[in-house]
């Protein structure tokens, strides 16, 4: 909003002192990285109180793992300051024009109700435990049934790939190496490193492929010719199976202090570089890499997402004062896993989301292995000691933040593994 004020009292012949400082995206970034920051490390404590208030807390379910019972009554919903600072430094400091910085909002308030419906009917099933004189058991059946979340999860990714595949916004820039370009065909021609260079717009639905030098797939090859015109579907249903894929595995991932909120920190860390090199087109051109016209604006966008899990990290560090609950863990992988699509690096997801990819599998092999042998055998048998993985550590008595800190280890060099996918193909 500030930004758009700025804009328009230029335009009137108004000019603020300082209000120059907007019309550059490193200026806006820094901004939303402090506000963000100052949003959930001073108002944070606010909502802890709040939450204790209420009585607002989380129930753990009894598994015999160390630490359980220190757990029980913190505060939970935490979620919603992280939203707040998202979403309060991109409306002041944003191009709200900018599809991109649309479709990042609708994905943080789209996932942020369904999990904050999940917390509060899981909240709401407690209390009337409680109300009863019962003794209240964390089960899968709380919250919002699980088909539920799948439809939201859906009709998410419905609206971004549509969003993505049919804006006339959204485009990619590819040079032109004919020596000539063509009377018929839009051609721009720009300065780039002292040197002259024509670039074609297109729309055409393309990823990048990883280490490979020809880096660009286009998602129509997976068609035959004769289905080509279809490629639209095929391009939707690849964004709802990411965008649910990654807001699960976040949310299997937030089982530990301070785990999905500093693992995703630094997977948005690295989608804002990429974010700012493909929306500039000198750091586009060195790379040789897509280069994708204002994608650099969500970059003030990611600086507030950072700034919100860095800041959300002071309390919810072990021991954990706050647990984000699914209102934060499922906006979190949902807006990951938009921005992975936004930038066109979908196929990285498995290496730089590696922690979230490691602990989803480990649910489903330990399921799918414990469904099958006792079908065949009588007997369920378990691969792992407890599924998701950080919970089969616990029972091998390591402590929870040496884990947590080897799994930040671990997302820090899958996160430098993709940078260098940049250069190195």
């Amino acid at each position: 909003m500030l930004h758009h004020l700025f804009e328009w009292l230029k335009m009137e012949g108004i000019e603020i002192p300082g209000s120059r400082l907007f019309g550059f995206i490193t200026f806006r970034v820094l901004a939303a990285v402090l506000l963000s920051l100052f949003i959930t490390l001073v108002y944070g404590k606010k909502l802890i109180r709040f939450l204790q208030k209420k009585q607002i807390s989380e129930s753990i379910r009894e598994e015999g793992l160390a630490g359980e019972e220190s757990k029980k009554g913190t505060p939970t919903m935490g979620g919603i300051i992280i939203i707040l600072a998202i979403l309060i430094p991109t409306l002041l400091l944003a191009d709200l024009t900018n599809v991109y910085v649309q479709v990042l909002l609708i994905s943080t308030v789209w996932l942020g109700i369904i999990g904050f419906i999940d917390d509060y009917l899981k909240l709401k099933s407690k209390r009337m435990a409680q109300q009863k004189g019962t003794e209240y058991k964390k089960s899968n059946k709380d919250g919002l049934a699980g088909w539920f979340k799948i439809l939201g999860q859906v009709g998410l990714g419905v609206l971004v790939g549509a969003t993505l595949y049919f804006n006339s916004d959204v485009k990619i820039w590819r040079e032109y190496v004919g020596k000539v370009p063509p009377s018929d065909t839009t051609v721009m021609a720009k300065t780039v490193n002292g040197k002259i260079k024509y670039f074609v717009e297109t729309k055409a639905p393309v990823t990048t492929i990883p280490f490979v030098k020809n880096h660009e797939f286009n998602y129509s090859k997976l068609l035959p010719a004769s289905m080509r015109e279809y490629t639209w579907v095929l391009y939707i249903l690849i964004v709802i199976f990411i965008i649910t894929a990654v807001s699960n595995g976040s949310n299997l991932t937030d089982g530990l202090d301070g785990l999905a909120t500093g693992t995703s920190a630094l997977i948005g860390t690295l989608l804002g570089i990429f974010a700012y090199a493909s929306g500039n087109l000198v750091f586009a051109d060195y790379l040789n890499i897509m280069y994708i016209p204002n994608l650099g604006e969500s970059s003030v966008f990611i600086a507030a997402m950072i700034g919100a899990c860095v800041g959300f990290l002071w309390y919810n560090s072990f021991p954990a004062q706050l647990f984000m609950g699914d209102t934060g863990s499922l906006t979190l992988g949902g807006i990951i896993a938009s921005l992975a699509i936004i930038v066109h690096k979908e196929l990285l997801i498995p290496i730089f989301c590696g922690v979230f990819f490691v602990e989803s599998l480990s649910v489903m092999l330990q399921v799918g292995y414990f469904k099958y042998t006792k079908r065949k055998y009588g007997e369920g048998r378990r691969i792992f000691l407890k599924a998701p993985l950080h919970h089969h550590y616990q029972v091998k008595k390591y402590h929870e933040v040496k884990i947590v800190t080897r799994f930040w280890i671990i997302t820090v060099l899958l996160v430098v593994l993709s940078i260098v996918t940049l250069k190195l193909r």
